[in-house]
């Protein structure tokens, strides 16, 4: 790949933030950032993690566990409805009679326990889900937006050939959240997975655990079409080019051109010592100097 590498800002492991008597095990899967706050959320805990965005002051961040769910379920991405400043939980993939779907827990302003829905959409195995949520608000109502983690929201070798980026739209229907259309992300994207989604107006980010790439597009406002290729950047390299941000697994606009984001653990069995060092942590990356085309 020849695109330009994000800048990283700053990062910090997420266990370092949180108070001493936290889980040890965090394996952050989704972040979302408020006027002053980080919520982490992870895909081996039904809890969310609350930091303070001063990464130095630590002594009011904490761990809130959420309503207890009918399987434990832990969660992959966490969105927020800016009308209502509701909070989504993602579920990537649960069995619903002869197929799989993802579903959705809201949670209010205070992660009081409101509604658990299904996001209506056939998956294709529990392991290969939906792993990006954002949060979309078109005309007074909300929408959801799903990232499908298969290229085609296929799994196997079907799902890891680049140039079928899917994002499924959800309209909220009376008792679950209906598929309204389908968002196919341009075909020169070359992403062999997808782990994270986020939208800030018309601005999209998506964001590949195993290409670590981030590519960043507009949505056209009066549809649910994209209004341009987009750019594709990466996330930095060590000085002979190899990953070092392999499990990226949660991203979020910070504006000003630059990004929140949270890495997953690295497999035990994986030799990655590169990306081991950058497991469990939340990062700040920025746009390469000088670069202005998705910041406005």
């Amino acid at each position: 790949m020849n695109e330009a590498h994000l800048r990283l800002v700053r990062e910090e492991p997420v266990g370092k933030l949180l108070p001493p008597g936290s889980p040890s095990r965090l394996e952050a899967s989704g972040v979302l950032a408020t006027d002053r706050h980080y919520y982490v959320i992870f895909d081996n805990l039904r809890a969310v993690a609350v930091i303070d965005q001063d990464l130095d002051h630590t002594d009011d961040n904490l761990t809130v566990p959420v309503a207890p769910g009918p399987h434990d379920d832990a969660y992959e991405d966490i969105a927020r409805d800016s009308l209502t400043g509701h909070l989504y939980l993602l579920i990537e993939a649960m069995r619903r009679g002869d197929e799989y779907q993802a579903r959705v827990e809201e949670y209010d302003h205070q992660l009081g326990y409101v509604s658990t829905r299904w996001l209506e959409f056939p998956l294709p195995s529990l392991n290969k889900g939906i792993e990006g949520l954002a949060c979309v608000d078109r005309g007074g109502e909300t929408f959801l937006l799903g990232l499908c983690e298969g290229n085609r929201a296929r799994d196997g070798a079907a799902g890891r050939r680049p140039g079928g980026g899917r994002v499924a739209v959800f309209q909220r229907g009376r008792h679950n959240w209906t598929h309204e259309t389908t968002i196919k992300l341009p075909e020169t994207l070359a992403f062999e997975d997808y782990s994270s989604l986020s939208v800030e107006g018309d601005r999209v980010a998506v964001a590949s655990q195993q290409s670590s790439a981030l590519w960043l597009g507009r949505l056209d406002p009066a549809g649910w079409e994209l209004a341009e290729p987009g750019s594709t950047y990466l996330f930095p390299r060590d000085a002979h080019d190899n990953i070092m941000y392999g499990t990226v697994e949660g991203i979020c606009w910070l504006g000003s051109g630059q990004f929140v984001a949270v890495s997953d653990r690295v497999t035990r069995t994986s030799g990655d010592t590169l990306t081991r060092a950058k497991e469990e942590s939340l990062h700040v990356f920025a746009l390469p100097a000088g670069d202005t085309r998705t910041i406005s």
